[in-house]
């Protein structure tokens, strides 16, 4: 158990994203919203859930067959894209006011997206070796 990584910039932009997407969900779940916003919200928070167990964990260290980083770099850019067009069509058509909050609540975790990503790209870098078999320097 990493009980620093809940304390860094990281981990507690990971928190926030899973409790903004937990109560974008909850929104678009309690006004009877389309079925695609409550669906975009529901896999947002559980695979940043996922994510954020994962580096908690430390499975990414135990799990080498990926590069983990560079898969949560992905995902917050899908998540971004999709959440910039399912939340401006849920404030422009808000349906009621739960739709309405939703719509913005998706909106704020989408520039939680972004600054994750950010983070994560000034994180990793490609050209360094990683692993046990990294040169000394």
């Amino acid at each position: 158990l990493d009980r620093a990584f809940p304390r860094s910039p990281r981990g507690a932009l990971k928190i926030a994203r899973v409790l903004l997407a937990l109560a974008t969900f909850l929104c678009f779940v309690a006004s009877n919203a389309h079925e695609a916003y409550t669906a975009l919200a529901g896999l947002e928070t559980g695979i940043t859930l996922l994510f954020l167990l994962l580096y908690l964990l430390r499975l990414d260290a135990k799990m080498r067959w990926l590069f983990w980083p560079l898969a949560d770099i992905f995902n917050s850019v899908i998540a971004a894209l999709f959440l910039l067009v399912v939340c401006l069509f849920a404030i422009i058509v808000k349906s009621n006011k739960g739709t309405l909050a939703g719509g913005v609540l998706g909106l704020i975790l989408l520039v939680l997206c972004v600054a994750d990503m950010i983070l994560l790209c000034k994180k990793i870098s490609l050209a360094r070796p990683r692993g046990r078999n990294a040169p000394a320097k």
